[in-house]
């Protein structure tokens, strides 16, 4: 386990990751407008999370330039471990079966992702 401390970001954190990370280095102008697709939000809220984001670690500000750009201090792979693993062992008791049933159970696959994850369960099975 790593010694440095995970910051647990907010839902709405977590909107402004999703953007960073599927844009890698973007300034407040980009995740706003990325935001702005699907809620109503104003710019300074936007710029104000961003702000409080950088100083908790979870993004770099490089304000070498006018527009200041942000990048992820936090990997997506990292975070959806950590944030997966806190709602396995809260909501599902630990069980990573009640999970899988319940997402399959409440969600639609497709054959493209039955068929990922029957490779899964076949690797698995294999180990």
């Amino acid at each position: 386990m790593s010694s440095t401390k995970y910051i647990k970001p907010t839902e709405s954190e977590l909107e402004i990751l999703r953007v960073i990370w599927e844009k890698e280095s973007v300034s407040v102008r980009e995740v706003h407008e990325e935001l702005a697709k699907t809620k109503d939000v104003g710019y300074t809220t936007t710029l104000k999370l961003m702000q409080i984001m950088n100083e908790k670690g979870l993004v770099k500000r490089d304000d070498s330039l006018k527009t200041h750009y942000y990048q992820a201090a936090v990997s997506k792979e990292k975070t959806q471990k950590h944030l997966l693993g806190k709602m396995i062992n809260t909501l599902f008791g630990g069980s990573s079966t009640e999970l899988v049933l319940q997402a399959l159970g409440n969600h639609k696959a497709s054959a493209e992702e039955l068929e990922e994850i029957q490779k899964v369960l076949n690797n698995l099975k294999k180990q």
